[in-house]
């Protein structure tokens, strides 16, 4: 990955005596091509996916971090080949390792740090192939955060249809999952 910015927002203490945060900033550089809006594509599925949520401009999500969530909003600046990720994430008292945690969990979740020169090397030669990977030149293979989601999702939509499971993830996380609350509404997190 490259060169990273990062800004402080709002800080205070916790019980503890350790600097806490409610906010924080920065930008990530993803291996270019990069294109968010493909990669929130394959990674939501659907679009009524409630614990990947996709705007048109943003990508939203609630993670859990020391068992509490926090949401985390990603918009991309650049192109696709020069991909600038602006990350802001927000939740109460952000332990001060709350961004080495995001960017782990979005590094995985988006495949920021992987390189698929290789395979587009390869397209070149396999004429039907090169036409689909130019069409979604900067998607890269998303993932899911954890081991037990990826086991979850697997069960839930290979065994039924892709959108009776996704519409099985969304209850199981509304009513199970812990959620940030804006303006009256509630955004469980998996």
């Amino acid at each position: 990955m490259g060169r990273q910015a990062f800004k402080r927002a709002s800080s205070g203490i916790d019980l503890r005596g350790m600097r806490t945060l409610d906010l924080i900033t920065f930008s990530l550089e993803p291996v270019a091509p990069f294109r968010l809006d493909l990669t929130v594509w394959v990674l939501r599925r659907r679009p009524d996916n409630v614990i990947d949520r996709w705007d048109g401009n943003t990508y939203r999500r609630v993670l859990i971090m020391q068992g509490q969530p926090l949401e985390v909003e990603v918009a991309q600046m650049g192109s696709s080949g020069q991909p600038l990720l602006q990350v802001t994430a927000n939740g109460n008292a952000l332990p001060p390792d709350a961004k080495t945690f995001v960017t782990s969990a979005l590094t995985r979740m988006l495949g920021t740090n992987i390189d698929l020169t290789e395979f587009y090397r390869f397209t070149e030669h396999q004429p039907k192939l090169d036409a689909l990977a130019l069409q979604f030149e900067g998607v890269k293979p998303p993932r899911f955060p954890t081991i037990f989601e990826a086991l979850v999702n697997a069960l839930a939509c290979q065994q039924l249809s892709l959108t009776v499971g996704i519409l099985l993830l969304n209850r199981l996380a509304e009513r199970y999952g812990q959620s940030v609350e804006k303006q009256g509404v509630a955004f469980p997190a998996f």
